[in-house]
């Protein structure tokens, strides 16, 4: 590398980036159940939207899934370390 200049190899910067879009997936995903989480604990849902919000965050848990495996990656390898601030993901998103 030279001053000023990011040397990128293609193989890699490929599956970083797919990396990267699966890390804000996955932000993303853990931040529309914790709405839903507090959505219940409110009281705020029928529930019909109960049952269907519960089925959505199941079918977009296993698509997830099935994303990292496709790309030979385990969700634990989405979860940025921010240094002093601590992990990007929740362990446990509720």
């Amino acid at each position: 590398m030279t001053a000023g200049r990011v040397e990128i190899d293609p193989e890699n910067a490929a599956s970083d980036l797919v990396s990267l879009v699966l890390t804000l997936i996955e932000l993303i995903r853990q931040l529309l159940e914790r709405q839903a989480v507090r959505r219940l604990e409110n009281a705020e849902l029928t529930p019909e939207q109960e049952e269907r919000l519960g089925t959505a965050l199941m079918h977009l848990d296993g698509a997830m899934n099935d994303l990292c495996a496709h790309h030979n990656l385990r969700r634990e390898d989405l979860n940025l370390d921010l240094g002093p601030l601590g992990p990007l993901l929740a362990e446990h998103p509720w």
